[in-house]
């Protein structure tokens, strides 16, 4: 079908981050779309450590032809070890999985990279903060920025992440709170942990009785000098949320050494010593929210929400930026199957919330129950050690093999299972 048969599609997406930027290079491929990234920052970086890359993220990535150029370390095997004393409690390995699919532990801004290059050149507009999102009955909607520009849009993405403005326009009674989990992040040079091999060995998940530390290698080791290969380490803190009175920040802000530290003091001697072994200055701290489920995310038959945007899940799963580039590209062939139909946005918009609502409400129930065997174990065992309840803990623990739904996520027989389903409907009703 020729494009001009198409009528114009212009797409506002705010937000620069995986979901935004996989947005702009899934929809730009469609006929007679103009899509343009709408960033608040005034350059697009990764703040944070590495990301992780799994079969579901590598997916997605070669639907969007991205996948070449992102690399990282592979992850062959993972060990969940007892924060305190060191001891090994669970193996997860993956070679079993196609090597163009194992996880790796990549740099957040080699996959930005990556990303970014596809985005059609000019798609991209810095220092854009939204201010308001109105809808406009007789069609479109009318976005104004801080700096003055206003625009409108036929179709606009929310991939703001968690304190999204364009959710707050479409749902202004959902709020957001800290959940009480604390993260610090940082990335050192290998050359500072290399005499620490029960760092470097594996990746790691250091279990402790209010949180955990988490360390990995991500270069390629084929393509990144040793004395260029970086190491990451994160850490993770739990505290009732209503015992804390100070500000929180889900941005990264700078935190010191002494304070990240103090809260590992009774961890294994080779956690507090690699903790020890970061420059000062290094570690950002990143606060936790979360806010309501949301029922669907779509509104005025013009608006999507993606990514972090659209779920509280606070990276339940560790597969956060797969969930976003999931999303785009599911929105992507929506409309494009819509407008070939000749339906309108509404309809596409429909059946993309059909697809991934679902999706993330088992995501939902998947944790809930989660939650209720730790709380169920308690009631149980009053009197649970810290031993128990991280025994409780790493029995619950899902992966590839209890939760492939998520892990082994083929988004692209996703849609032609909705397609299948769809012309069996079809057959059904004639």
């Amino acid at each position: 079908m020729a494009s001009a048969s198409f009528p114009a599609l212009r797409v506002a997406i705010i937000g620069g981050g995986p979901g935004g930027l996989s947005s702009a290079i899934a929809l730009s491929k469609l006929p007679n779309v103009a899509v343009t990234i709408y960033e608040q920052a005034r350059e697009l970086r990764e703040i944070g450590a590495g990301i992780q890359i799994g079969y579901n993220c590598w997916k997605v990535l070669e639907l969007l032809d991205a996948a070449a150029a992102v690399k990282g370390h592979v992850q062959e095997t993972i060990v969940h070890r007892n924060g305190l004393n060191g001891m090994s409690l669970k193996e997860q390995t993956f070679v079993a999985v196609a090597p163009q699919y194992r996880g790796q532990r990549v740099r957040r801004t080699r996959l930005q990279a990556a990303l970014i290059a596809k985005v059609p050149e000019g798609a991209i507009k810095l220092r854009k903060r939204l201010v308001s999102l109105i809808n406009i009955d007789e069609g479109g909607a009318h976005l104004a920025f801080e700096d003055g520009e206003e625009v409108i849009a036929d179709l606009v993405i929310g991939g703001d992440g968690i304190r999204s403005v364009v959710r707050k326009s479409v749902f202004p009674f959902h709020a957001i709170k800290f959940t009480g989990r604390t993260i610090w992040r940082v990335i050192i040079p290998k050359s500072l942990i290399v005499d620490n091999p029960a760092m470097t060995s594996s990746t790691a998940w250091w279990h402790g009785p209010a949180g955990h530390f988490y360390n990995s290698l991500v270069d390629d080791p084929s393509e990144t000098p040793e004395a260029e290969q970086i190491f990451e380490i994160a850490v993770h803190n739990v505290i009732p949320a209503a015992t804390v009175k100070e500000k929180r920040f889900s941005w990264g802000i700078p935190a010191t050494n002494e304070r990240v530290e103090s809260h590992f003091t009774e961890y294994d001697p080779r956690v507090r010593e690699a903790l020890s072994r970061v420059p000062e200055g290094l570690c950002k701290e990143f606060s936790a929210f979360a806010g309501q489920r949301l029922e669907k995310v779509t509104a005025w038959d013009k608006v999507v929400l993606i990514g972090d945007a659209r779920h509280p899940l606070t990276g339940a799963f560790g597969s956060g930026a797969a969930f976003a580039m999931q999303d785009s590209w599911i929105l992507a062939q929506a409309i494009a199957h819509s407008r070939s139909s000749r339906e309108p946005l509404a309809s596409a918009l429909a059946i993309f919330d059909s697809i991934r609502s679902p999706y993330y409400h088992r995501m939902y129930e998947h944790l809930d129950k989660q939650m209720k065997t730790f709380q169920d174990a308690k009631v149980k065992n009053p009197e649970q050690t810290s031993e128990e309840s991280l025994e409780v803990k790493i029995k619950g623990l899902g992966g590839i093999d209890t939760i492939s739904w998520i892990y082994q996520n083929n988004i692209q027989r996703v849609w032609e299972d909705f397609l299948s389903a769809e012309e069996s409907a079809g057959i059904c009703n004639e």
